[in-house]
């Protein structure tokens, strides 16, 4: 047994509105640089949908994650080292720039300074990569509240096998929210395709980083990860990723999607693992066995056993008992209601969710029945207008039972609150018949509903000599450090943050923002000396080869 300690995050689906605060705030605290506009670490998707970049979830085009070979051991769906020696100087399997979407702003210059005329002048979009004018065919957040359903709906991915079940019209498709952040998985396939090894998975909390020192662009991480949660940065020509917000984590502070969420869905904590499990979890032949396979990788930390090998490993005594109040292994494993995101992908995984109930107790009013009757619920759940086999195909790999059970038990959490809240007596019936007792549904109803800021954040301080001033080094710790020259005007929290008076990131002017993005020089003044890249580019526009290219149909209607 080797036990090692992950920071994890669960984020209960039926609390989000889909109001993208999460994803603005973590835009404005780590993607507010030149050429990460198009970069959203965290995104809210709507589904059914795409997602985003369109289509990522469909890992037949796109090779990322891990599969078994003819020996039932895991190897990198995309290939393994031969295969990317051989083929290192190509362009890998990735996502074009329309995929993604092309980042835009408005040339509000015209707009304000115009003289008098007849017709009203209008702030045309503007490319924030090419400077030309464009038409927006695509963002990250197209389908939002079902914008894009007609077109874009019926190619969902995870509605495969299943589209005689799920209805698209306008007035009968039904839509939830998915926020989504990088997993920061115990078998992460991004570090596994990094030819240079910059993606490295930290020890101490289990982060997954990338080293912008030895990143060299060559973007196999993109193909690698599953969930296309790494970017690559057309003005460095570095990979970067969600950092988990790790210079707020090490000081006991929420990330910032979370600090900011306003559905209070998300919750952050520390599990203990067995590292030594992992390789034989992840390597589990039957896709449906993958969830108890990665549970039973977790290590309960009330166990003395754990608790004292714990110790041996050198985890520190508050961060065991932090382990011990942790919502994340309350979720996972004591109550069961939370699911991983695609466990087919075989990449372990930590930022789990809770599958939606909402839509079921809508269906039941709607009908002119009591929708929070247990026996009413129970029954609706096999009636959802989106199927239980959609939810199952993104949290359990088609397997329905998981998925039912969770619904279930989130149901006849309601019921049985109902009687407690209407002065009723309590029906111990309730809990019992989704195998609970009463005390345990009171203290999910608790975690659900009423968690304390305490309760849903229980993230212990890092250790170091010089831990009680990581507060004051955090703000002067550089999010990408790709070079040592932005450092002179670019800090922690985006550009300008820093200690330079370098061009702030907020101009809403596109003279302001293309001078920036074709500039000779990098924030703060500084010549780009010392940059090393594989593209021969000096950082100015688009170079040959960077993005795949888009089918030509796509091309010729993006402009």
């Amino acid at each position: 047994m080797r036990i090692m300690a992950q920071m994890a995050m669960v984020m209960n689906l039926d609390k989000c509105i889909g109001c993208h605060t999460c994803s603005v705030t973590c835009k404005q605290a780590w993607t507010n640089r030149s050429g990460t506009e198009y970069v959203w670490f965290n995104n809210v998707e709507t589904r059914p949908g795409l997602g985003y970049p369109r289509g990522y979830e469909n890992q037949e085009e796109w090779k990322g994650g891990w599969e078994l070979n003819s020996r039932g051991r895991l190897k990198l769906k995309a290939g393994g080292r031969m295969r990317k020696l051989a083929t290192i100087f190509s362009n890998p399997k990735m996502p074009s720039i329309q995929d993604y979407y092309e980042p835009w702003t408005y040339d509000y210059e015209t707009l304000l300074n115009a003289p008098a005329q007849q017709t009203f002048p209008v702030a045309t979009p503007q490319s924030l990569i090419t400077g030309e004018r464009m038409n927006i065919t695509w963002s990250a957040n197209w389908d939002d509240d079902l914008g894009g359903s007609g077109e874009h709906a019926a190619k969902d991915p995870m509605l495969a096998g299943i589209e005689d079940k799920v209805k698209l019209a306008f007035d009968d498709t039904f839509m939830f929210y998915l926020p989504r952040i990088c997993e920061h998985c115990l078998n992460p396939s991004c570090a596994a395709s990094c030819p240079s090894g910059a993606i490295y998975k930290r020890s101490e909390d289990g982060i997954v980083l990338v080293d912008q020192d030895k990143c060299r662009g060559w973007r196999m991480c993109i193909t690698g990860c599953p969930y296309k949660k790494v970017y690559f940065n057309h003005k460095t020509g570095k990979a970067e990723k969600c950092t988990f917000c790790y210079p707020r984590i090490e000081v006991g502070i929420p990330t910032v999607c979370a600090e900011t969420c306003v559905g209070r869905l998300r919750y952050i904590g520390l599990v203990l693992y067995d590292a030594d499990r992992v390789l034989e979890a992840a390597s589990v032949k039957d896709e449906h066995a993958l969830l108890d396979a990665q549970r039973s990788v977790f290590l309960d930390p009330h166990d003395p056993q754990v608790q004292a090998e714990a110790e041996r490993a050198g985890i520190p005594l508050d961060w065991i008992e932090a382990a011990q109040r942790s919502p994340i292994y309350t979720l996972i494993n004591a109550f069961e209601v939370a699911l991983p995101l695609h466990p087919e992908y075989r990449t372990m995984p930590m930022v789990w969710y809770i599958p939606p109930l909402s839509p079921v107790v809508d269906v039941i009013r709607d009908t002119g029945h009591d929708a929070e009757d247990q026996d009413n619920l129970f029954a609706a759940i096999d009636a959802l207008r989106i199927p239980v086999e959609y939810l199952a195909n993104l949290f359990t790999a088609g397997d329905t039972a998981p998925v039912t059970k969770v619904l279930q038990r989130l149901a006849a959490m309601r019921s049985y609150m109902r009687d407690i809240n209407l002065g009723r007596e309590a029906q111990a019936i309730i809990p019992e018949s989704v195998g609970m007792s009463e005390e345990e549904m009171y203290e999910m109803y608790r975690l659900l509903a009423l968690a304390k800021y305490e309760d849903r954040y229980v993230i212990p301080s890092a250790h170091g000599e010089d831990a009680h001033a990581l507060e004051e080094i955090a703000t002067d710790c550089p999010v990408s450090g790709f070079d040592e020259d932005l450092m002179t005007g670019s800090g922690p929290f985006g550009e300008g943050s820093g200690h330079g008076q370098g061009t702030r990131v907020a101009a809403e002017n596109f003279a302001v923002l293309q001078e920036r993005q074709t500039s000779d020089t990098l924030v703060g003044g500084q010549p780009k000396s010392g940059r090393v890249n594989l593209l021969n580019w000096d950082g100015k526009g688009v170079p040959e080869g960077m993005f795949p290219p888009a089918p030509e149909s796509e091309e010729s209607g993006s402009r």
